[in-house]
């Protein structure tokens, strides 16, 4: 079982994809953008491998205009060597990657503009995959569509259009079932019946269940006998409800104890698991700590690390519990470890607690910081004290000083990733 995220990397140490506006399109500035891009991905996969992250979803910005007639650049050619040496980390450490194009991408419109669009746009994901050289079990993720009030000529559509896909975009496309049009059951029955494998959303099913009455094993077996073998591992993408929010709104992160249920009831079925949810890899990780067969002290411990200053912002006894649960790793500590630290970061910062840890990051620079800068540190400090100055601008200082003076320990710190605010 291979768990993963989608897209970007939460540290911001690893950069953003790039783009611009349509006006500003030329060669020039369209082999910036794609070197750049290609760039950060390939930090983001090499990320992914030191942290054992074997599923990944490319962001389809990745080539600027991918599909669009004002890209004329044959950048399949001209960043060949560079996409196959992404392709190469992938393969050699077994890294299962995917693309998802957007909400934009409709196969089954009934505007012929929009399905040649749609086809481009299939096309320009397959090219992606294909220039890396990954095999077929590395997919392209779609939705059906739009109902257009007649759901029947809608579903026609979709396998009417298609017969128009090259075959190397049919061997990679798999369908998904959502949150408002198209239920599991009438994905897995169009799945069968056109033989593309189906994506299992278990949210998506929650937010919009099937009538049939199946327990959730039925689905999962059901699902797989649309996976071939050389499709590779059945999917299932796994995210959760936000609180307060509209139905279908993704959570924030993963709870670590619902994901164990979830994964325990999957029992001995292959199934590869996409998280979405907003905190990316940081859910991914620990997800990915809690359901290894072996115990992986180094990962742990590096863990613990990007989280103990964000943790301590939160509660300073939870962070002292995690700090003596990783310091003796007593059995199923790992489970423990995380469920402290979720627990605490649940808590609203304190006055208190957010000195406190914004002093402990402060330590890394106060020996070397020159007197403006320690002027600056205390003007913020004695704003938060008085309620005048917001924690995040004391944050963004000291992210300023984290790459100024090059502390590598903190450059991957959660502390600077979520708002101790929120």
């Amino acid at each position: 079982m291979k768990i993963g995220y989608a897209c970007t990397l939460a540290n911001p140490i690893y950069g953003r994809m790039k783009t611009c506006r349509m006006k500003d399109v030329n060669e020039e500035r369209l082999q910036e953008l794609i070197a750049h891009n290609l760039g950060v991905l390939e930090q983001m996969m090499n990320y992914n491998v030191r942290n054992q992250i074997q599923l990944f979803r490319i962001s389809s910005d990745l080539i600027p205009f991918g599909s669009s007639e004002v890209n004329r650049l044959p950048w399949w050619e001209l960043f060949q060597e560079q996409l196959e040496e992404i392709g190469e980390l992938a393969r050699k450490n077994q890294i299962r990657l995917s693309m998802h194009p957007g909400q934009y991408t409709v196969l089954n419109s009934a505007d012929e503009q929009v399905v040649a669009r749609a086809v481009e746009d299939l096309i320009y994901h397959c090219r992606v995959l294909d220039a890396m050289k990954l095999d077929f079990s590395n997919k392209i993720i779609l939705h059906i569509g739009g109902v257009y009030h007649n759901r029947e000529q809608a579903i026609q559509r979709f396998e009417s259009n298609y017969s128009r896909l090259p075959e190397s975009v049919k061997r990679r496309l798999v369908i998904e079932n959502d949150d408002r049009s198209y239920s599991a059951a009438e994905v897995l029955q169009l799945a069968k019946r056109m033989k593309i494998p189906m994506v299992f959303d278990v949210f998506h099913h929650k937010v919009l269940p099937s009538k049939e009455d199946w327990s959730f094993l039925q689905w999962m077996d059901e699902i797989n006998q649309t996976w071939k073998d050389s499709d590779g591992n059945a999917k299932i993408h796994f995210s959760m409800q936000a609180e307060n929010k509209k139905p279908g709104a993704h959570s924030q992160t993963i709870d670590v104890i619902q994901f164990l249920e979830f994964v325990n009831n999957i029992q001995d079925r292959e199934f590869d698991i996409m998280l979405e949810v907003k905190d990316k890899n940081v859910s991914a990780l620990k997800c990915i700590l809690v359901t290894s067969q072996k115990a992986n002290v180094s990962l742990a411990e590096t863990e613990w690390g990007r989280y103990k200053y964000w943790l301590l912002e939160h509660s300073h006894s939870h962070y002292l519990k995690a700090r003596e649960r990783i310091r003796y790793k007593e059995s199923g500590y790992m489970t423990e470890l995380l469920k402290t630290i979720q627990e605490g970061l649940l808590l609203p910062p304190t006055i208190g607690s957010k000195v406190n840890a914004g002093m402990h990051v402060w330590g890394y620079f106060k020996d070397r910081a020159t007197d403006m800068e320690k002027r600056k540190y205390e003007k913020l400090i004695t704003g938060i004290q008085e309620e005048k100055q917001k924690v995040e601008t004391l944050k963004k200082f000291l992210w300023k000083m984290t790459l100024k003076y090059e502390q590598n320990y903190l450059m991957e710190s959660y502390y600077f990733i979520i708002s101790g605010e929120e």
